[in-house]
């Protein structure tokens, strides 16, 4: 997923869980620092890039251009 482009919008899957169970995140802030809401329960995280470009594991659907 290194050079995977990233846009607002985007639904991501992660490795791991969130608490409530679900795996989707929609990035609803890109730059340095990750913008995330859980598609599951709807919290909202901030997670550093490096961290982010780790915990993905796919682009289950992309933002409409």
């Amino acid at each position: 997923m290194l050079d995977a482009k990233f846009n607002v919008g985007d639904v991501v899957r992660m490795k791991k869980a969130h608490p409530c169970g679900s795996f989707e995140w929609e990035i609803t802030r890109t730059g340095m620092d990750f913008g995330l809401k859980c598609r599951g329960c709807g919290h909202f995280v901030m997670i550093a890039r490096a961290k982010f470009i780790k915990a993905v594991k796919a682009v289950v659907s992309a933002a409409d251009q």
